[in-house]
């Protein structure tokens, strides 16, 4: 077993992804922000993809499995499910494991709904979830150009990346 130094701190980096296609509807939720869309995402939860990536992304960083072991979807609890208060259990878990979620970094890939007018909304929502300042979370968002499923509007990907910090 390796020799652990528990004078000096510990930091861990996840990673997290979700995707979701689009269907009918008039808002997308998004970091637990609605906002007003052509079309809705679809999933078996409320479809927050963004909640979703970062909720793996600090379970992975911290060694505690993911949000489908969590929260699966063969569980009919799980339906229609708020997805922030997935992402506060999972923090909570982190958390209680020993580990502090120190900043989250998140990339919301769509041709729409516009991200950037969300985003302070978003990094509120999120910030709060997760127990953390507002300066700690960040989110932006990226067009596909127009290539592949994306370009073509039929769902939105995210990428989380968290930081947690133990000692």
């Amino acid at each position: 077993m390796p020799h652990v130094d528990h004078a000096r701190p510990e930091f861990r980096v996840g990673v997290g992804y979700d995707s979701h296609r689009f269907g009918p509807g008039d808002a997308v939720l998004l970091g637990g922000v609605r906002i007003p869309a052509a079309a809705s995402l679809i999933g078996h939860s409320d479809a927050d993809a963004v909640a979703h990536a970062i909720t793996d992304a600090i379970l992975g960083a911290a060694a505690l499995g993911d949000i489908g072991a969590l929260f699966p979807d063969t569980d009919t609890d799980n339906k229609n499910r708020d997805s922030i208060q997935m992402l506060v259990l999972a923090a909570r878990m982190v958390h209680a494991a020993g580990w502090t979620v120190t900043n989250v970094d998140v990339t919301v890939v769509c041709e729409t709904p516009n991200i950037a007018r969300a985003r302070e909304a978003m990094r509120r929502t999120l910030a709060a979830a997760l127990d953390v300042s507002v300066d700690a979370v960040w989110v932006k968002g990226k067009t596909n150009e127009r290539m592949g499923w994306i370009g073509r509007g039929e769902g939105i990907a995210v990428i989380a990346v968290a930081s947690l910090a133990r000692g």
